[in-house]
This record gives structure tokens, sequence and C-alpha cells, in this order.
């Protein structure tokens, strides 16, 4: 008869779950003894918040849902800043940690805070597990976690409870069939609007790569239609960015909302494809009047209030899409050359041929890494540039923190995608102060042996933030500090490190770095206040 513990452990590998991460502790001991035997690997990294940026990296290399563990106390308050973050760039995250039994605690306070209370505000739903329902418990936890926009789930799992005998059938979900919009006036209303358009639009967010088969229905669904695309940056992908009907990411640079909102105020059709404004900054807040010509297909209906659509369909986005297209011809290219002029202005508002800088550190990496390779990167002024200039050709090859924008995510997030892509190169590209934050990951990259490069920008500043205050009258407080010599510390962490100033030098360290078995730091001195006049 199975314990609770390897009930727990039994789903999550039926789930497609490799790999969980974080720090042991007393009392998650027989749970991780449990995932082991399962088989699922426990991997221990320096800090449970990276830990969780790592299995988030499972999960886009596996589609599986992200594991965390951790112990009571510290190891539980450490991880709040990583599930807000699954919670907010709708990851699928099962968030174990271990208590104290409810008896003990009432005469004991060693540690001891309410972990469900401190993870309640983001987390989809938490959970103390008990004996004669742990099947239930994990199995409803697992489909919470994944639809119909997922994010993370806490399972508090108490020391006796984990060790008890359960018994019975265990419970399984049936998933629901897709749900395609209701036949009736508003779809018409909807396909009238896709038939009599001659500047259509669409705007497409990470509900997309959420939906099996979304991504690919949009994609078709657009070159069918001649509708030019904006994504949001975890997006960027569901049409090859090469692609002439591409139009790139936006939510952040003011120079890219410049070249693309008045596209959306010209447009007589905007379709709204798995778009999650979480992503977006406020530029995007209220973009078209009220009554513009919008059609959304969405995964939940919009109480975020961030813009409104005429027309609104909570549905399986592909199923949507067949519905709305039926029967209709296709609409024809933009007059006048207007997608073609909006992407000429792009390409010049974020130019990539300068000597050295930051956008001579993307253009390089990117073109000597495989053109459907994978990146990460953390958050800072480097990102916004990046997500500008890297082109992606598919959905997926891009990680970020774009709904929390949090620090410190690029390399772990490389390490867990890396581990659970069997040994894959992938590029982490990092601001001085995010590397510096989670230096000790490297650590967990080199016991790993994982072929992660990390590109840092360094220019001893968090350089978005002294914008900021520039442009806002007040001189810069807080936010610069000293330089560290990055080669240096890769070295004596057991890796490689080097310095570079030039395109030459550092396409080399790339290459070089790929063919490498372990972790790469390539450190690239950007100067003073190197994203001016950038974004």
């Amino acid at each position: 008869m199975p314990d609770v513990a390897e009930v727990i452990a039994r789903r999550l590998r039926e789930a497609g779950c490799r790999f969980a991460f974080g720090i042991p502790g007393g009392e998650v001991l027989h749970l991780i003894e449990a995932l082991e035997w399962a088989g699922i690997r426990v991997l221990l990294c320096k800090h449970e918040n990276a830990g969780g940026f790592m299995a988030e990296g499972t999960f886009h290399a596996t589609g599986a849902p992200a594991v965390v563990v951790a112990t009571l106390g510290p190891g539980v308050a450490n991880l709040v800043n990583v599930v807000a973050n699954a919670q907010q760039d709708r990851v699928p995250m099962i968030v174990l940690t271990g208590c104290i039994d409810a008896t003990d605690a009432v005469g004991y306070t060693h540690q001891i805070f309410d972990h469900r209370a401190v993870l309640a505000p983001v987390t989809k739903a938490s959970f103390t597990v008990v004996p004669g329902a742990a099947g239930a418990i994990i199995d409803k936890a697992l489909a919470i976690a994944g639809d119909p926009r997922p994010g993370p789930v806490h399972l508090d799992l108490p020391i006796r409870v984990a060790k008890a005998a359960t018994s019975g059938p265990l419970p399984r979900r049936v998933r629901p069939a897709p749900a395609a919009p209701a036949v009736g006036p508003d779809l018409e209303a909807a396909r009238n609007l896709l038939r009599d358009a001659r500047r259509p639009i669409a705007v497409g967010g990470l509900d997309l790569l959420l939906q099996p088969g979304a991504a690919a229905s949009a994609a078709a669904f657009l070159e069918r239609f001649e509708i030019p695309l904006i994504t949001s940056y975890k997006a960027k992908g569901v049409l090859p960015e090469r692609h002439r009907l591409a139009l790139g990411a936006a939510g952040l640079s003011p120079k890219a909302d410049a070249i693309l909102l008045p596209l959306l105020r010209a447009s007589d059709c905007i379709l709204l494809l798995g778009y999650d404004p979480i992503e977006m900054r406020a530029g995007w807040r209220d973009p078209w009047p009220q009554e513009a010509p919008v059609v959304e297909l969405t995964a939940l209906p919009n109480t975020h209030y961030v813009h409104q659509a005429r027309h609104s369909f909570v549905d399986d986005i592909a199923a949507g899409l067949d519905a709305l297209g039926a029967g209709i011809a296709r609409s024809g290219p933009w007059p006048a050359g207007e997608i073609e002029a909006a992407k000429e202005a792009l390409g010049a508002a974020f130019p990539r041929n300068e000597e050295w800088g930051p956008a001579a550190v993307i253009d390089t990496v990117r073109r000597v890494w495989p053109e459907d390779g994978v990146a990460t990167v953390d958050t800072g002024a480097h990102r916004i540039l990046l997500s500008q200039i890297w082109l992606c050709p598919r959905p997926g090859t891009l990680l970020q923190s774009t709904g929390l924008c949090t620090m410190g995510c690029a390399l772990p997030l490389a390490i867990g995608y890396s581990l659970a892509a069997g040994g894959e190169p992938v590029v982490a590209f990092a601001g001085d102060a995010g590397l510096e934050m989670v230096l000790g990951e490297l650590a967990t990259a080199r016991d790993l042996r994982l072929p992660v490069i990390v590109v840092v920008f360094v220019d001893g500043a968090l350089a978005l933030i002294e914008l900021k205050q520039r442009a806002a009258g007040l001189a810069a407080r807080g936010v610069t500090f000293g330089l560290t010599d990055f080669a240096a510390v890769a070295a004596a962490m057991g890796g490689v490190g080097v310095t570079v100033q030039e395109r030459e030098g550092l396409a080399a360290a790339v290459l070089e770095a790929r063919e490498r078995r372990g972790f790469t730091v390539i450190a690239c001195p950007i100067g003073e206040r190197p994203y001016d006049g950038r974004f």
C-alpha cells in the first residue's frame, strides 16, 4: 500500500515530471525519497528562488509542470518571488513544502508560520495534504495548475502525513473538450468584421503558447488572411520573426510602441489572439477606444480592464479561429505598403550595426547562435533591447520573466532548460547586477556539467532605473556599484571565463563555449550609460 508521498510522486511522474528542484530540510526528506523512487530526479540548488526558475526551465523544455520542493520556514519564504513569477508568467508549477503536524504546531513555534497564508496571494490554489484524499488533492493540483490559464499550486505536506498509508482508487479528472464560439449574432458580427476588413491586424500573447495547437493555428490563420502580427515578448516566434507579416514584440519599448500603436488605431479589425496584457506596460492601457472593432479570443473572461473588446470569446483559440474564418475569403494585404514601412521603421529604430555596445553584443551572438537555439534573458535595460533585436524562428526560443519582470532568472532558466533538453547548449544574457544575485548557481551548472553560456553586460549600474532617475530629474542614488571580474569568478567556480570588448572575440568565445562540457561566462564591458536613446 503506497504512502501519501509515494502517491504524490507517482502522479507527478505520470504527468511527465522528471525533475524537482530545491534545498532539503528535515520536513521533506521522505518526500524527496519518494520522488527519487518514482523516477523524478531531485536537484540541489543554492537558493529556492533560483530552483524555481530552474524548474520553470524544465517546463519550457518538456511541457510538464515545474516542480519545486522547500522545507518549512525560510525555505518557503525564499520561494515567494518565483511562485509569484509563475503566477504572472502563467507557468504550471507544483510547489511542495514540508510542515510540522498540526498537533505539534499547537505547542511549538520555531520556524513556524502559516505557509498557505503566505503563498495564497500568489498561487491559484493551496492545499494541506490529508491521507484519505492525497490522490484527489494531487490530481486536483495538476488540473488547476494546468488550465485554463496555468499557474502555481501549493501543497503543504505534514511530516507524519507524508508517511501515512493511503488506499482506494486514485481519481483522474476527465478533461473537457475544447470549446468553440457559439454560433449566433455575436460570432456573425465578428466574422463580418473580418470579411470586410482591409487593414486587419493581430496581437498575439502567451496564451497561444499554453493551449495545444494554438500557435500553429494562429500562424496558419494569419498567413491565410494576410494579417500582420504584433506579439507580446513571450509570444515572439508565433510567426517566424523574419516573416513579412511579423511586426515583432511590443509592451516595454516606447520606440516600438510609437510605431505599432498607430497601426492599431488605423485598423478596421483588431484580433486579440491569446493576448494576456499582464506582460504590457502603461502604454498599452486602453490602446483603442472602447467601441473599436476588436475581436478577442481568450482563455479567461476579461476582468483585467486593461483593454476592452467589441466581441470577446472565451474558448479554445484554435477552435475559435476555425469558427471565425470558416468560409471567408482572403482579405488581402494592407494597402499602400503601410506594414512594410512599419517594418523598416522598426529596423531603423533598433540598429544593429554599431562597432561595440549592447546592440553589438546581441547582434554578434545572434549571428553565431543556431537559428533555432534557445536563449534566456534577465530583466533589465538589456532585456528591452534584446527583445527587439533578437529574432525568434518559433515560440519558446527566448525565455524571460515578462509578467513579474524579476531579476536573477536568466541563469537558472538556462540551467533547467539545458538539463531537461539533454544537455542542449543555452545562452543566458544577464546584466551584471542580475548575475551577481545568483552567482552561486554557477556551481549548480558546474556540478551538472551543463553547456550554459552566460553573456554578461557589464556597466556597473542598474541602467534602466538610472535612466528613469535622470528622466525624472533625480540624481543617481542606489543604482551604481563596483565592477566584478566575472571571468575570474567563473574560473574560481570551476567554469571558463573570458572578457571581450569586440565583436570578433565575442563570436569566437561563443562558438568555443558551445563545444565545451561545462559553463562559460563571457563578460562584455559596455561602458557608462550604454542604453541612452536605445528603446
